[in-house]
């Protein structure tokens, strides 16, 4: 989803500067503060790596359930210090685009094919560089318009590989490489050169069309790499929020991976009228409502057949009047069978969202040790800094979740629901915060931080949208986000970063008849129309005047969270002001961070994320930061790592995120050993 006022917070980050006249010690005294949160341990090993895991790169989140580990081992924590660039390989993708360099967000993470590396650019060039010099082997460019305007940045987060299974099939395409545009188009590539499979569609690409015309072209667009199930490749969408009610269904498309032909589609808001998920919608609201899309990355499970969606919320995001109910499939992870899209099991995490808290992540298909016994599971992490942990057969929950009611008196107009499923394990980031709680380096700062949040109604987590304005905590930029988790199934361990800023929504009402015509930011708040709404939308971080977050550091983290108990077994202040402060100030205050963790055999942690231009090291077991290398731009990308004729590398994207304000770039760099 797009984050413009975070753009705003980091950009305004440099006002640290005025800490640098205050002694370290003083620091930390002056904001109760210390260099680190305070849960330590130390996870357990529990087993050996399970047979096939971590064997290969070849998905976008490692393997196809988005396990982000590798049984490499060749770094360790002994050696990882040693850890240099290896080779760097620049897109040359921004050239000619400088004037919309902040739209564009380099989240890219490649796989490890056919003796390639292969990855997207922000412009969805597909690009092929040797995994062991960076030498470009082959390139394609689909020229995407680069004049839309697309709502959620110019960005490719990956793309995803098929290998024919007829033992015959050995001509051109017999393996594809496939990748989904900002023009919503579906893409397929030979993998051995790069050319369009001219069998595939219309010369090699497929057409997504929106369920209604769009206002503006980028309103509609594919930014995570699709799904791959036996000969069957899917995809989803991201769409504009906030704009409308009656808004682009976020309908999932499943093709025939050699011709093209569509297979089946899943609508998350239902319009079968003998689809039990149509009673949760009152009146006739799932025929008007659009958005449940899944805008982030599936995962698939070969072995049960199913392709596992995270869901995202209903239109408008933050007044549910005219959508009375529950509304599933919104905001659920829901498991389809790959080959005719018909719903498994669902699970929801949100009743009636009325605050972006959608699932941003892609969800974790695990492998579980609970008293000597394996159990397949799903982890989905949330924006809300929640863990739902669920049975991968039922969709039930394996971790315990109980429903609890919540606060209540929305506005008028609106119906909320009133309890919400909360796991019963702590979340990794707080959701709730006091007046007494607000940051400052000043006690001028501080005193009107306590101010805008005396203002705000703050009843916890799941405090409706109000004329008065509501406080966000975490903010509707997470918590996690689309940089998702990594686990390593020797410990039973799930790696996750968060984010931990507090923001505000606040509703309007409009004069009768009255629709703001478009989305706009003024004042360094999003105002946002939802048509077809009574209200429209405002919302922003919660700032002091020297244009601080308000709420207490830390501003990142990275957290270690034992699966089998959710038991969160440590958690780590992550990130510093680096490359946010004038003159390299460094201060370990945390930033929010995009892009996501990975594991190793070895007990490393790798991750770039933060709004530092590092990619960092830390010990799995402890959470101990190991080792930090420096990158030419933001690494706002999940990293990979491989083994290539008997070396081991560490490879990310480094280009910098438009709605972050990082620091741009075209390179992608890897590290290895000496």
């Amino acid at each position: 989803m797009k984050l413009t006022p975070l753009r705003l917070v980091l950009l305004t980050l440099g006002a640290l500067l005025a800490i640098s006249f205050l002694g370290g010690s003083a620091v930390w005294s002056m904001l109760g503060l210390g260099p680190n949160l305070t849960i330590d341990g130390r996870a357990a090993q529990v087993r050996d790596i399970p047979a096939g895991a971590g064997d290969a790169w070849t998905a976008y989140g490692g393997d196809a359930g988005g396990m982000r580990f590798s049984a490499d081992d060749e770094i360790t924590p002994g050696n990882v210090r040693s850890l240099d660039v290896a080779w760097t390989f620049h897109t040359g993708a921004l050239e000619g685009h400088e004037d919309i360099l902040s739209d564009t967000a380099f989240e890219t993470t490649p796989i490890l094919v056919e003796n390639q590396l292969i990855f997207c650019t922000q412009f969805n060039e597909v690009v092929s560089i040797d995994p062991g010099t960076g030498t470009e082997i082959w390139r394609h460019d689909p020229h995407v318009p680069t004049d839309v305007n697309p709502a959620n940045q110019y960005t490719c987060r990956g793309v995803s590989y098929w290998k024919s299974s007829a033992p015959d099939d050995t001509g051109a395409c017999a393996s594809r490489v496939f990748m989904g545009t900002v023009d919503s188009r579906l893409i397929a590539l030979d993998a051995a050169t790069g050319t369009p499979c001219a069998g595939f569609g219309t010369d090699g690409e497929v057409q997504i069309e929106p369920s209604l015309d769009l206002r503006w072209p980028g309103e509609f667009q594919i930014t995570s790499a699709p799904a791959i199930i036996g000969d069957t490749v899917i995809t989803g969408s991201a769409i504009g929020d906030n704009l409308r009610t009656n808004a682009p269904k976020g309908t999932v498309h499943a093709f025939d991976a050699r011709t093209g032909n569509e297979k089946w589609i899943f609508n998350p808001v239902p319009s079968d009228p003998d689809d039990p998920a149509i009673a949760s919608w009152a009146g006739n609201s799932a025929a008007i409502a659009g958005h449940a899309n899944v805008w982030s990355t599936m995962s698939v499970d070969p072995d049960r057949g199913l392709v596992i969606l995270p869901t995202s919320s209903p239109s408008p995001d933050y007044y549910g009047g005219n959508r009375e109910g529950d509304n599933h499939y919104s905001d659920s992870v829901v498991a389809l069978d790959a080959e005719t899209g018909a719903v498994v099991w669902h699970f929801q995490t949100i009743h009636h969202d009325v605050w972006d808290y959608d699932l941003p992540a892609q969800p974790g298909l695990y492998q579980v040790w609970r008293d000597g016994t394996a159990h397949d599971v799903v982890t989905q992490t949330t924006k809300t800094g929640l863990v739902f942990v669920l049975d991968r057969n039922t969709g039930e929950p394996f971790l315990p979740v109980e429903e609890r009611p919540v606060p209540q008196d929305g506005v008028e107009g609106e119906t909320l629901s009133a309890t919400q499923p909360f796991p019963i394990t702590p979340p990794v980031v707080p959701n709730t915060l006091n007046p007494g709680d607000a940051f400052g380096i000043t006690l001028w700062d501080k005193m009107s931080c306590a101010s805008q949040f005396r203002s705000l109604r703050r009843d916890g987590l799941y405090t409706p949208p109000t004329e008065q304005g509501t406080l966000a905590y975490p903010f509707q930029g997470g918590g996690n986000n689309w940089g998702s988790s990594a686990f390593d199934p020797t410990r039973n361990l799930l790696v996750v970063n968060m984010s931990s800023l507090a923001g505000f929504a606040q509703l309007t009402r409009k004069p009768e008849g009255e629709d703001r015509p478009a989305n706009m930011i003024k004042d360094g708040a999003e105002f946002s129309p939802m048509e077809g709404a009574p209200y429209t939308m405002r919302r922003s971080p919660v700032l002091s005047p020297l244009g601080l977050p308000c709420s207490p550091p830390p501003w990142g983290v990275l957290a270690g969270v034992n699966i089998d108990t959710g038991e969160i077994v440590w958690r780590r202040t992550f990130g510093t002001t680096r490359d946010l402060a004038p003159g390299g100030l460094t201060l370990k205050l945390g930033t929010p961070n995009m892009g996501g963790p990975i594991v190793t055999a070895s007990g490393l942690v790798f991750i770039g994320a933060a709004m530092d231009d590092y990619l960092r090291a830390f010990d799995v077991e402890t959470g101990e930061e190991l080792w930090k290398g420096r990158l030419p731009a933001g690494g706002q990308a999940t990293p990979m790592t491989y083994e290539f004729e008997g070396r081991q590398y560490v490879v990310i994207a480094a280009g910098g995120h438009g709605s972050a304000g990082t620091r741009k770039g075209d390179a992608v760099v890897a590290f290895a050993l000496p």
